[in-house]
């Protein structure tokens, strides 16, 4: 029985590689194809604010995308999970939304909390990654030190 499960488990991760490919080259074109757009609008080669931080947005997405496919793929050949690769992930995931962050759709008390909401994540993050650093943890398959 464990067998089978382990088969379809691998059927599962698999599945899951395929389709975050297909979301990958979905996103990267669309990147490509909106820096082409914003680059050939007057001014021409000039991007402007939102434009700019559009870009940097699907940038940032498509990097969370290959991080992602290269913690599926660490998983599908090693049967790990990296620690910390799951938490530079998030941290790249908060710098997304920090970077995308619109504060003109709402108040100001909202946008307070907002902001210290993401500074607790940051330092969470942020202090989770140095203790993984310091311990110097790595995991296999049969191995935690």
């Amino acid at each position: 029985m464990i067998d089978i499960v382990n088969k379809f488990e691998k059927i599962v991760y698999a599945v899951l590689m395929t389709l975050l490919m297909v979301v990958l080259v979905a996103s990267l074109v669309d990147l490509v194809w909106y820096m082409y757009q914003s680059l050939i609008n007057e001014p021409v080669f000039l991007l402007e604010s939102h434009e700019l931080i559009t870009v940097l947005g699907a940038f940032l997405l498509v990097l969370i995308g290959v991080e992602l496919l290269d913690t599926i793929k660490a998983y599908f050949v090693e049967n790990t999970i990296h620690v910390e690769i799951v938490v530079l992930l998030a941290i790249i995931a908060i710098a997304r939304k920090v970077i995308l962050l619109d504060p003109t759709g709402i108040s100001g008390i909202e946008f307070g909390i907002e902001l210290a909401g993401i500074g607790v994540i940051v330092v969470g993050l942020a202090g989770g990654y140095y203790l993984i650093k310091k311990a110097g943890l790595s995991v296999g398959p049969g191995k935690i030190t």
